[in-house]
């Protein structure tokens, strides 16, 4: 889970740099635009498995603890 979350984010992280650098949102244009509803799949699971690499950081620090 960890793995695919965190290509996940990585796929979101590039779309972000497209949109900041060339104003260019790849997500949307493969999709059909912002508002298709598989555009809004795509980016509620990329929103999700941001979150979920937050809790990497916790698990992480509690894992370097134990050993």
């Amino acid at each position: 889970m960890d793995t695919l979350a965190l290509i996940l984010s990585i796929i979101g992280s590039v779309n972000w740099g497209l949109v900041g650098l060339f104003q260019f949102d790849l997500v949307a244009w493969l999709f059909g635009g912002q508002d298709a509803l598989i555009a809004r799949i795509i980016y509620t699971v990329i929103g999700l498995a941001g979150l979920w690499c937050i809790t990497t950081l916790f698990r992480r620090d509690s894992l370097l603890r134990s050993e």
